[in-house]
């Protein structure tokens, strides 16, 4: 019998915990043993009193057990799971985590830690969907020319509402709050941060780049109005936030942000909460995954079946899937240097000349403009509405500097690139 320890019994945790219970005849036939929750620490203990198994509010108790042969930890945060998982390691517990932050910023570290020691995260990008395995083991034959994913459901759903209902920003993100979909602040998700510390370790993965979130460009989904959804609908796209990770010879660009899709690309037409990942391989091409990104039932599925993992083979680490550099002297290029096409909008005095002016100073920036329209937006003002052919990020933002320094610009431009 293989027992298990939870570090975190909330809505994950909590379902970890009933699907050992209740698929335990499948469980045990697939693993080959019987699997069974010992205990789970959590801080407020009469919050799971109707579970079944041993609670303690303290941690370590779980980590010392000499009968726990497991570790779950469904926490959250960065430096406490950190210093437990540490603790456990030393004690020659196998891992399971879900916990993409502390990844983001610890995962090079842990699989030092860890040694041969399994090591498994399945759950921490994409929720039910088997991502890491994908990239780690069934496309290990190949070198990765990009990751592009919808990688944030509440995004997701707050985009497709807006695209399709006309929904306004602060409407929909209050529906999605009390949907559950979004927290009370809802910084981390509609600004980029949760699918960037998921693009992360998709990354090291894939290239074994170690880059932290601070070293790469974010951005959400906040500045994001009606007006950039006419725009898109009127030209054939549709707007999503994306993680994009993307090699371009000796460099790996990482970023997330809003971004105008092709209506007819397969990852336009996931909505909703629903997540989709587009990975290309050298030798496989395309492969498209599909599924829920989050939720107890989805995400506690992927911890479950690396728990499975792990008793029925063994699996050991390396925890990212590669000894040594997987390719020397690759390197993580600057934001300054990511090439794009671009939409802007401009709220403008609605005034002669004004247009010559804003074209002149594209021009000055050797960017080319695709498309142009000009909507009525209140009395004597308008809204301005480009897009560009392929530009640097870094003149990009230049020209933008100087638009928002015109006295004709009543707000600063908003931008949102093209893919």
């Amino acid at each position: 019998m293989i027992r298990v320890g939870v570090l975190g019994v909330g809505t994950v945790g909590r379902a970890v915990v009933e699907i050992l219970e209740e698929n335990a005849a499948i469980i045990s036939a697939r693993a080959g043993e019987d699997i069974v929750v010992k205990s789970g620490a959590v801080r407020d203990v009469s919050k799971v009193s109707d579970l079944s198994i041993a609670i303690t509010t303290d941690p370590y108790e779980i980590i010392n057990d000499p009968e726990i042969d497991i570790i779950v930890e469904l926490m959250g945060g960065v430096e406490l799971p950190f210093e437990l998982l540490k603790s456990a390691l030393a004690s020659k517990k196998a891992i399971v985590t879900a916990n993409k932050a502390l990844l983001a910023y610890h995962r090079y570290e842990l699989q030092e830690i860890a040694g041969d020691l399994p090591f498994e995260f399945e759950a921490s990008v994409a929720g039910g969907i088997p991502i890491i395995n994908a990239l780690r083991d069934g496309l290990s034959a190949n070198h990765i020319l990009s990751i592009m994913g919808i990688m944030n459901g509440t995004c997701n759903f707050m985009l497709t509402k807006m695209m399709e209902e006309g929904v306004a920003f602060d409407a929909v993100l209050a529906e999605a709050q009390a949907l559950g979909y979004a927290e009370a602040d809802p910084t981390f998700d509609i600004g980029g941060f949760d699918a960037a510390h998921k693009l992360l370790i998709l990354a090291s993965i894939a290239y074994g780049i170690d880059a932290k979130p601070e070293e790469i460009l974010i951005e959400g989904i906040e500045g994001i109005t009606q007006a950039d959804i006419a725009f898109a609908k009127e030209f054939g796209y549709t707007i999503k936030l994306l993680g994009i990770a993307k090699r371009d010879g000796g460099e790996v660009e990482l970023r997330v942000h809003a971004a105008l899709v092709k209506q007819e690309a397969m990852l336009a037409k996931i909505d909703g909460v629903m997540n989709g990942i587009s990975v290309v391989g050298d030798r496989v091409g395309e492969t498209l995954y599909y599924g829920p990104g989050a939720g107890g039932n989805a995400t506690a599925s992927a911890v479950v079946a690396n728990i499975i993992d792990i008793v029925r083979s063994g699996k050991r680490s390396p925890m990212l899937g590669f000894n040594h550099p997987l390719e020397e002297g690759l390197r993580l290029k600057s934001a300054d240097d990511i090439r794009s096409k671009y939409y802007l909008r401009l709220r403008i005095t609605d005034k002669a000349g004004i247009l010559a002016k804003i074209t002149q100073l594209f021009a000055d920036h050797a960017i080319s403009i695709e498309a142009m329209i000009q909507r009525p937006f209140a009395q004597e003002c308008a809204h301005l509405l480009i897009s560009t052919h392929e530009a640097r990020e870094c003149d990009i933002r230049s020209l933008m500097k100087e638009l928002e320094a015109l006295e004709t610009v009543l707000e600063s431009p908003y931008m949102i690139r093209i893919v």
